[in-house]
This record gives C-alpha cells, sequence and structure tokens, in this order.
C-alpha cells in the first residue's frame, strides 16, 4: 500500500479530486454562526470538522462543490433566506482565503484554478424546497453562482418525489419538469442525489443536459433509498451524466444502514433532529455508540461501490461526492477530506488505469460541467425564461 499510496499522491497532484458535495457550510452555520474566526480553516479543525484547507491539500482536493444546503423543515422565504446564507458563506470562503481558494462557474474557470495551483470553488445547493416553487428564485440562485441543485432532500417536495418519504407526483409533477427544462437552459446541472428512483428516472426522460448524483453509491451494493439502482446507472452513458460515489457508512454498508436507524431514534428520543451534528447531538450518538458498536466501513467498501458503478454506468460516468461534514460518522480510512489518496491507492492496487482514475477523480466532473453550459448555450438561444407557475402547470 506504501507504494501505492505514493502513486496516488502522484496522480492527484496531476488530476486533483473534483469533490460533488461537501456541507462544510451548514456546519459552519450549526456550530459558530458563520463566524471564521471562530473556525478558521485556514488551521487545523480537525476537532470540530472533517474540513480545512490544509486537509483539503493533503487530500488532493483540487475542486470542491459546497453544499448550500438547508433542512427541508424550513419552507417557503425561510428556505430562501436561509440558502441565501449558504451562498453567502460560501462565497465568503473564496474570498477569506484568496490564495488557497479560487471561484469558479465554469469548466474552463475549474481548469484555471488547477492551472494556478487553487482549489476550484463551487457551488450546489441541496433541496427544490429552497427555491420555493419559484422559477426566478432559480434563475436568482444561478446568478449567484450555484451550479448545480438536487430536486429534493429527504422529503416529498411540491413538485419532486424525495427517496425517503413517502411519494405524491409518481416522480416529477409538471412544474417538476419544467424546472428540470428551466435548470437545463440556465446551465443549471440537475443532481438526482435524494430523489426517488421515479423521479430520477423521470428526469432523465426530459433532461436535453447531462445530469449528475452529486454523492450517492450504488444500491445492488448496499440496497438503500439514497443509493442509485443499477437500471437508472445503466441510462447515463445515454445521458452523458456522472454517479459521485459518497462515504456515509449507512450507505454504503448494509449493517451500518440498520445501525444509522437506531442512532437516529436515540437522537430524535432526545428531542434532537436526526441529521443534527451540532456537538450536543455528536455526544449523544457516542453515548449511543458505547453502548451499541458501531458497524464499520471501510475504505474497501467504497472501492466496492466504484467498482459495480465502473461496471454498469462506464468509467465515463462516475465520480466522487464525499458528504464531508454532512455525515457523524465516515469510513475507516476516509475519517476527513485528507482520506482520498487513500481510496485512490486501494483502486490501484485493484487494477485501475491511471487514466480511469483521471476520469473519476477530474475529468468526468469538468466534463459533465462543459456538456450542460454547451446545452444552455443552445437553449437559451431559443427560448426565453420560462414564466410557468406550480399553480398553472400542477392545476390537476
Amino acid at each position: 500500500m506504501t507504494d501505492s499510496l505514493a502513486r496516488a499522491r502522484e496522480l492527484l497532484a496531476e488530476h486533483p479530486v473534483v469533490d460533488g458535495h461537501n456541507d462544510l457550510p451548514w456546519a459552519l452555520r450549526q456550530q459558530v454562526r458563520y463566524d471564521l474566526d471562530r473556525r478558521d480553516i485556514a488551521t487545523d479543525q480537525s476537532a470540530h470538522l472533517h474540513t480545512d484547507l490544509p486537509r483539503l491539500r493533503a487530500g488532493g482536493v483540487g475542486a470542491q462543490f459546497w453544499s448550500v444546503y438547508v433542512r427541508a423543515d424550513l419552507a417557503g422565504e425561510a428556505a430562501v433566506s436561509a440558502c441565501l446564507e449558504q451562498i453567502d458563506m460560501a462565497r465568503r470562503l473564496a474570498e477569506r482565503y484568496p490564495s488557497e481558494l479560487r471561484p469558479a462557474l465554469t469548466a474552463d474557470d475549474m481548469e484555471a484554478a488547477r492551472a494556478d495551483g487553487r482549489i476550484a470553488s463551487l457551488m450546489g445547493a441541496e433541496g427544490g424546497h429552497s427555491i420555493a416553487n419559484s422559477l426566478g428564485t432559480l434563475r436568482a440562485f444561478h446568478l449567484l453562482g450555484v451550479r448545480y441543485m438536487t430536486l429534493t432532500h429527504n422529503d416529498t417536495i411540491d413538485w419532486a418525489d424525495s427517496a425517503t418519504d413517502e411519494p405524491r407526483h409518481g416522480g416529477l409533477s409538471a412544474f417538476g419538469e419544467e424546472v428540470v427544462r428551466e435548470m437545463n437552459r440556465v446551465g443549471m446541472l440537475v443532481d438526482l442525489s435524494h430523489v426517488a428512483p421515479s423521479t430520477m428516472r423521470g428526469a432523465l426522460a426530459v433532461t436535453e443536459a447531462p445530469l449528475i448524483f452529486s454523492h450517492s453509491s450504488a444500491r445492488a451494493v448496499c440496497d438503500h433509498p439514497r443509493n442509485i439502482p443499477d437500471d437508472v446507472l445503466a441510462l447515463l452513458p445515454g445521458n452523458g451524466g456522472v454517479a459521485m460515489a459518497t462515504f456515509v457508512p449507512s450507505f454504503v454498508l448494509p449493517e451500518a444502514s440498520a445501525w444509522d436507524k437506531r442512532a437516529a431514534a436515540h437522537l430524535e428520543a432526545h428531542g434532537r433532529h436526526a441529521l443534527d451534528h451540532t456537538e450536543p447531538a455528536l455526544r449523544l450518538l457516542a453515548e449511543f455508540e458505547a453502548e451499541h458498536p458501531r458497524p464499520r466501513a471501510t475504505v474497501s467498501t467504497v472501492a466496492d461501490h466504484l467498482d459495480h458503478m465502473r461496471e454498469v454506468a462506464g468509467v465515463d460516468h462516475i465520480g466522487l461526492g464525499g458528504d464531508y461534514d454532512g455525515t457523524a460518522f465516515l469510513p475507516d480510512g476516509l475519517e476527513d477530506v485528507s482520506g482520498y489518496p487513500r481510496l485512490i491507492a486501494e483502486l490501484l492496487d485493484r487494477g485501475w488505469s491511471r487514466a480511469d482514475l483521471s476520469k473519476l477523480t477530474w475529468g468526468n466532473a469538468v466534463r459533465v460541467l462543459r456538456d450542460a453550459e454547451a446545452v444552455s448555450r443552445d437553449l437559451s438561444a431559443r427560448r426565453g425564461p420560462s414564466l410557468a407557475t406550480i399553480e398553472e402547470l400542477d392545476a390537476a
């Protein structure tokens, strides 16, 4: 492994990781209400966070999509305001650390950041509830730099079914389909992590641009509703999209999935939200883990998903989306953003070629954004902004 690890670091120096999903902005909101003086990520924050600049460098990360997520129990104007605060935080990160982070809106921006040795800093909105059923708000988020939107989070919304809630629309409603079309037109990637398989298939049928899964793994390997069924993975070559494998133990290891449900119930029994990762909630989880040992995912567990996803979707349609700072637990060896070289070393030991790994880490993610930009230029030349409303399209 020592030789493989050296080879992995050498590869990442040339073809760094584009990480599809990191929840640092939400962690900063929860922990310090966005006060970067209290969580200066230029210094070691391993006592509090999975992410800081030294560990991003150690991990060979060359581009980061920061999730500008808000919880689904925020709705309407409250969700919009909270998302704007998240966007503000992500933008402030790049402003505060200009020698390390370079704002990026396009594939060319990502390449330029790599060329000058900085980490491209991008944004993805997690959960379509954040636009409050407004295509104008969607366009405003795009103008502010958001380059993907996950159609749902954990709850079914007014126009799209979630993977972890009761379905109401059979996938996408008519307005949901219009959201996808408008995202294509403005050049915002459609992200299908968190959505129901029916929503995945509906979006694939409607979209004119490649789409992504920013942080989802293979359902055939771990039968969790957050993962991607094989029939959907098999559609990605025809679409040109990219599925970015995530590291969340409950999504990659069946035994961890069952444990996670019990741990979430423990949090809720003590008045905490299941997704609460504040220090009091983490203490509750530690108490639970002391009595109920947690099944341990490993680097190899994640590599099993990548092997399967490559087999079904093809090497041109896979990527990485760790979900750091968005989960309480991570696999052994991937405990923070510095762990990527260990995953690449594992894949090298499994016989992955340098060319294939360069697509996994960098090439596929840059290409999918570039292709979405090309579709946007074409569609924008042919049609203007959609003025549709949910009341009009979903009246029936």
